[in-house]
């Protein structure tokens, strides 16, 4: 039976597998990426990356959640992804560029070792109608939302995946996750939304929880870390350039003069998983 591989990395704890089309010839679906991703019954990851995958020699990616469900965007996965490229020879240059869902994506290699990298997150949006924030169109900065009878006061934008921020002096996993199950599927966000709660240190520091949308409660997301820094920034809490710490560590974000945003983070490899043949059944019958 032909062997299948995955390589697991991940950026301050936030963990995922690569699933390299050129090395395996199994079609994972839905059903059988959650099964990858149950840190039970597979191998556990907070997501799969899918690539590279070729179109007219560009290079691409597809990023999935723990629960199967296609991610447009995930700044931790996009570093992950570009090590990957360059571990394995697919990238020679300091600069990798490829295809998510939601366009061109940049990375620049800042050490010899693929362990450094910075990566060009975009410009956000606060507009409702580009989150998407159900109502008039409107910028969505320091509005009261509802969430399980509680009012908070929120600001929303885009990175290409949609964020509700909560700006609040004591922050924890227990509430991020009692929010965010509420949040994340209430009717203000049709396609869903992260949930950060955002606690800011000073003018260059901030600290912040996470709470995915098709992943839950996160140790980090560079995302969601972007995102913060960028309602802290419009907020008027912070400078252009701080520090977000989370649980699983910490990561540099700056904002340009012309409002895009990159992220700085560290990448550790795990290794290569060759899965049992239990295992493959398993996934060939959920495909």
């Amino acid at each position: 039976m032909e062997q299948f591989t995955i390589q697991k990395y991940h950026c301050m704890g936030n963990d995922y597998l690569i699933y390299d089309p050129a090395r395996n010839k199994m079609a994972l679906g839905p059903k059988a990426i959650a099964k990858l991703c149950d840190r039970h019954f597979g191998i556990g990851a907070d997501g799969v990356l899918v690539g590279p995958c070729f179109d007219n020699d560009r290079l691409g990616v597809k990023i999935y959640n723990s629960d199967g469900s296609e991610a447009p965007k995930g700044g931790n996965g996009m570093a992950i992804f570009a090590r990957y490229l360059r571990d394995h020879g697919y990238v020679e240059k300091n600069t990798a560029s490829f295809d998510s869902a939601s366009g061109e994506e940049t990375v620049v290699y800042e050490n010899e070792q693929n362990t450094r990298l910075k990566v060009s997150m975009g410009k956000p949006t606060f507009w409702s109608d580009e989150i998407p924030v159900t109502g008039s169109r409107r910028e969505i900065i320091n509005e009261v939302m509802t969430f399980g009878s509680i009012p908070y006061v929120t600001t929303c934008l885009s990175l290409g995946n949609p964020h509700c921020v909560i700006w609040m002096n004591d922050i924890s996993k227990d509430l991020v996750c009692r929010i965010g199950q509420v949040s994340e599927t209430a009717p203000y966000f049709p396609e869903k939304v992260n949930t950060q709660l955002l606690n800011v240190l000073d003018r260059t520091n901030i600290q912040i929880e996470i709470f995915e949308r098709g992943a839950g409660y996160t140790l980090s997301s560079g995302t969601c870390a972007c995102a913060a820094a960028c309602a802290a920034y419009r907020m008027g809490l912070a400078d252009r350039n701080m520090y977000v710490h989370m649980p699983g560590g910490t990561l540099q974000v700056e904002i340009s003069e012309n409002g895009e945003i990159f992220m700085m983070c560290d990448v550790g490899y795990t290794g290569e998983i060759t899965l049992s043949n239990e295992l493959c059944e398993q996934l060939r019958a959920l495909a």
